[in-house]
């Protein structure tokens, strides 16, 4: 079983910065590979980043380029999300998920494709 706990959410002005974190439990987290999701209030869940387990490719929705990094340390258990130049549309509860039946270069695209999900944390972006 793995379970994931984020942390890091809050309420920052525009512009500003947070950092996700997810904590993973589990014997082989560095092969796992990581996604993160947002949902709006009346939207669908979206993927905004995520990352093959070997971390050498990576996704970044269109909206988010630029501004939000996924990285992980296999030390600490531990994938993040640096979100930066942040904007009121990036609202939402962010999720982190875990594939941990992937290949070392296989990015998850859709939410099927993840075993395990985290509890969600609140980012709100203020004008």
């Amino acid at each position: 079983q793995v379970q994931l706990v984020e942390s890091g959410g809050g309420l920052v002005q525009a512009g500003g910065s947070l950092r996700l974190s997810c904590a993973a439990s589990g014997r082989t987290f560095s092969e796992y590979a990581w996604g993160w999701f947002r949902q709006a209030p009346g939207g669908e869940r979206e993927r905004v980043a995520a990352m093959a387990w070997s971390g050498t490719r990576t996704y970044y929705a269109d909206s988010v380029k630029g501004r939000f990094t996924i990285s992980g340390d296999n030390a600490k258990n531990t994938v993040y999300l640096q979100m930066n130049n942040l904007k009121p549309e990036d609202t939402a509860v962010y999720y982190c998920a875990a594939d941990i039946h992937s290949s070392a270069y296989f990015v998850p695209a859709a939410m099927a494709d993840y075993d395990y999900w985290g509890q969600g944390t609140q980012v709100t972006v203020s004008a």
